[in-house]
C-alpha cells in the first residue's frame, strides 16, 4: 500500500509515516466508539398504575392493538361535515405547521449530533500570484533583494476528530435522539389536540343549532299562545295578568334565542382559526341531525402509556434531561483531539501534485480542566436538576392522564343516565302542559298553570338538548384522553 501510485497522474508514493498515522487515527476512532461513557444510563421511572379502571357498564375492558394506525378517530362519529372540518385543518392549520417545524428541526439536531462521532475532512484549494518588492528587507545579507513575481499553488487537506473517550459525544447523540422522539411525540400531541378542539368545538356548534331549533319551535308555540290569550282578553275571558305573562316568556325566549346566535358565531369563529380560515369568510350552515355516538373501548391501563403522546413526550424529556447529566459530567475528563493535515504546494500548476509538492503533518492535542471555580460541578448539579424536573414531569403527565379517563369514563355514564331522566321529565312535562290547557280552556284553573307548565316544557327540552350535546363532548374528551383512536371500534350504543 506504501508503494501503491495513482496511475498517470504523476503522483510519488504516499509514505509509510503517513499510512500507519492514518491507521492510528482509525484505530483511534474504534477505541472511542468502544470507551466508556460516563453519566447514568437511562431507564424509565417506574410509575404505579391501577390494576383496572372503575368501570360502570356499559364500559368494558378492550385490546386495542397500538401498532395500528390510530389517528383517524373522527370517522366513528360518521359525520361527513366534520370529516371535511379535520381534512382543512390538518392540511392548513398553523400550530400543527409550527410542530412539523420543530420535529424537522429535531431531525436535523440528530444529524448534527452524529456527525461529531466520525472525523472531519475538509479540503482547500489557494492558488494566488504575488510581487515581493526588491526593497524588502534582506533575508541575506550577502545577497541582494529583487523584485519577484510568483505564483504559488496550494492544495490542503484536513482531519480532524475528538476521541470520545468519555462518552461526552455519545451522550450528545443519545439526547439528541430522544429529543427527537419528544418533537415527534409533540407533533403527535399537537395533531390530537387540534383534531379534539376542533370536533369539541363542531359539536358544540351543533348542540346550539339543536337547542335554537328547540327555542324557535318553542317561540312558535308561545306566539300563538300569545294570539289565543289576547283573543280572549278583548272578549273578555283573560285578564291582562294573564296577557303581560304570557308575553314576558315569549320575550325571554326570544332574548335566549339572540344569546344561543351569538354563541354559534363565536364557535364558528374558532372553527375558522383552526382550519387556517378569515372567520368573516367562513360559515357552516345550521343542521340538527347528530349521528349516534359511537362508543370507546377503554383498553388495559398499561396501554394508556404507550397510546397518549404527551406521556411519551414527557418521557422521551426525561431520556433527554438524563443523557445530559452524562455529558455534563464529561467536563470533568480530558477532551483529547487528533488533527492531521496533508495536501500539495508549487510554483507551477504542472507540478502541483508530483512527490516534490507534497506535505503532511499530523499531530494531538489534550485539554483537561484544572481550575474552572466550580463550574463544571454547577453544570452536573443543575443537570441532575433538570433531570429531576423531567422526572416529576413525567410522574404528573402520567397521573394527569389516569385523571382524565377516569373523568370521562364517569363522566359519560353519569351523562347517559341524565340524559334518560332529562327525557322522561321532558315527556312528563308535557302531559302536564296538555292537561293544564284544557283545564285552563274549560275554566277549571287560571293561567298561571298554564304558564308554569310552558317554562318547564320548554326548560326540559333545552336540558335533553344541552346533556346529549355534553355527552357528544365527552366522547371527544375520552377518546382524546385515551391517546386517540384505533381500529375496531365496537358498534355505537
Amino acid at each position: 500500500m506504501s508503494a501503491a501510485f495513482c496511475k498517470g497522474s504523476g503522483v510519488g508514493p504516499v509514505p509509510r509515516s503517513l499510512v500507519r498515522a492514518v491507521a492510528a487515527c482509525a484505530l483511534a476512532v474504534l477505541c472511542a466508539q468502544g470507551g466508556c461513557a460516563v453519566g447514568p444510563d437511562y431507564r424509565r421511572e417506574a410509575t404505579e398504575l391501577p390494576a383496572e379502571w372503575r368501570a360502570v357498564p356499559p364500559w368494558h375492558e378492550a385490546q386495542p392493538d397500538d401498532a395500528a394506525v390510530k389517528g383517524r378517530w373522527w370517522l366513528a362519529f360518521q359525520d361527513a361535515q366534520l370529516d371535511a372540518l379535520v381534512a382543512r385543518a390538518l392540511a392548513g392549520n398553523q400550530d400543527l405547521r409550527v410542530a412539523a417545524l420543530r420535529l424537522d428541526e429535531a431531525r436535523e439536531q440528530v444529524t448534527i449530533a452524529r456527525s461529531a462521532l466520525v472525523p472531519a475532512v475538509s479540503l482547500e484549494a489557494d492558488p494566488s500570484r504575488s510581487l515581493s518588492a526588491a526593497n524588502r528587507p534582506v533575508a541575506s545579507y550577502g545577497a541582494a533583494n529583487q523584485a519577484t513575481t510568483q505564483n504559488d499553488f496550494k492544495l490542503d487537506g484536513a482531519v480532524s476528530y475528538e476521541l470520545d473517550l468519555f462518552g461526552r459525544l455519545r451522550r450528545g447523540a443519545e439526547a439528541a435522539r430522544a429529543n427527537l422522539q419528544q418533537a415527534s411525540a409533540d407533533f403527535e400531541n399537537a395533531r390530537l389536540v387540534l383534531i379534539a378542539e376542533l370536533a369539541s368545538d363542531y359539536f358544540r356548534l351543533r348542540e346550539l343549532d339543536a337547542e335554537s331549533a328547540v327555542l324557535a319551535d318553542g317561540i312558535e308555540s308561545l306566539r300563538r299562545s300569545r294570539d289565543v290569550i289576547a283573543a280572549r282578553h278583548d272578549l273578555g275571558f283573560a285578564t291582562g295578568l294573564d296577557l303581560a305573562q304570557q308575553e314576558s316568556l315569549l320575550d325571554a325566549s326570544e332574548a335566549g334565542l339572540a344569546l344561543l346566535q351569538n354563541q354559534r358565531a363565536q364557535i364558528e369563529h374558532a372553527i375558522a382559526t383552526l382550519i387556517d380560515v378569515a372567520a368573516p369568510s367562513f360559515t357552516l350552515e345550521p343542521a340538527v341531525a347528530v349521528p349516534p355516538l359511537p362508543a370507546v373501548a377503554l383498553g388495559l391501563p398499561s396501554d394508556l402509556l404507550q397510546r397518549r403522546p404527551d406521556v411519551a413526550s414527557a418521557e422521551r424529556a426525561m431520556a433527554a434531561a438524563n443523557a445530559r447529566v452524562g455529558i455534563a459530567r464529561a467536563a470533568y475528563f480530558p477532551t483529547i483531539e487528533l488533527a492531521g493535515a496533508f495536501g500539495w504546494e508549487s510554483g507551477a500548476l504542472a507540478t502541483l501534485l508530483q512527490a516534490p509538492s507534497h506535505a503532511w503533518s499530523i499531530g494531538a492535542a489534550a485539554t483537561a480542566p484544572l481550575f474552572t471555580a466550580g463550574a463544571i460541578g454547577a453544570n452536573v448539579r443543575i443537570a441532575n436538576a433538570q433531570y429531576g424536573e423531567a422526572v416529576a414531569s413525567y410522574r404528573h403527565t402520567v397521573l394527569t392522564a389516569m385523571e382524565e379517563v377516569e373523568n370521562g369514563i364517569h363522566g359519560l355514564s353519569d351523562l347517559a343516565r341524565a340524559e334518560d331522566r332529562s327525557a322522561a321529565s321532558t315527556a312528563s312535562a308535557q302531559r302536564a302542559l296538555d292537561i293544564a290547557n284544557d283545564r285552563y280552556a274549560g275554566g277549571v284553573d287560571t293561567f298561571l298553570d298554564v304558564f308554569t307548565a310552558q317554562q318547564t316544557v320548554l326548560a326540559n327540552r333545552r336540558q335533553t338538548v344541552q346533556i346529549r350535546g355534553q355527552r357528544a363532548l365527552a366522547t371527544v374528551y375520552l377518546i382524546k384522553a385515551l391517546g386517540g383512536g384505533w381500529t375496531g371500534l365496537p358498534a355505537a350504543l
